[in-house]
């Protein structure tokens, strides 16, 4: 099993920026990719970034590529969020998961999810 709770969310104002993290403990050696999810009111969860360890690669929906950047402490076995520029659009519950194969962009690639942590971005 792979335990995963995700932290920082709050309330920010538009144009601000959010750290999320994602702590993982457990097997987590089985673990070949952590991928960042996120789903606002009234819309289907949507992929928005995952980093690949046995690939050493990064990955990020359109919507958030050159503002959004995942990086790893892996001494600490968490993977963070750095959200910048946020939007009103960036509103949503985000949640980490924890996926067996190298990549998938697919809820369905996903093994574990953590809780959500709620992201807000008001005006």
């Amino acid at each position: 099993q792979v335990q995963l709770v995700e932290s920082g969310g709050g309330l920010v104002q538009v144009g601000a920026s959010l750290r999320l993290s994602c702590a993982a403990s457990g097997r987590t050696f089985s673990t070949y990719t952590i991928g960042w999810f996120r789903q606002a009111p009234r819309k289907e969860r949507e992929f928005v970034a995952a980093s690949s360890r046995s690939r050493g690669t990064t990955y990020y929906a359109d919507s958030v590529k050159g503002r959004f950047t995942i990086s790893r402490d892996n001494a600490k076995n968490t993977v963070y969020l750095q959200m910048n520029s946020l939007e009103a659009e960036d509103t949503a519950v985000y949640y980490c998961a924890s996926s067996s194969v190298y990549y998938g962009s697919n809820t369905q690639s996903y093994d574990y999810w953590g809780q959500g942590t709620q992201g807000t971005v008001s005006s």
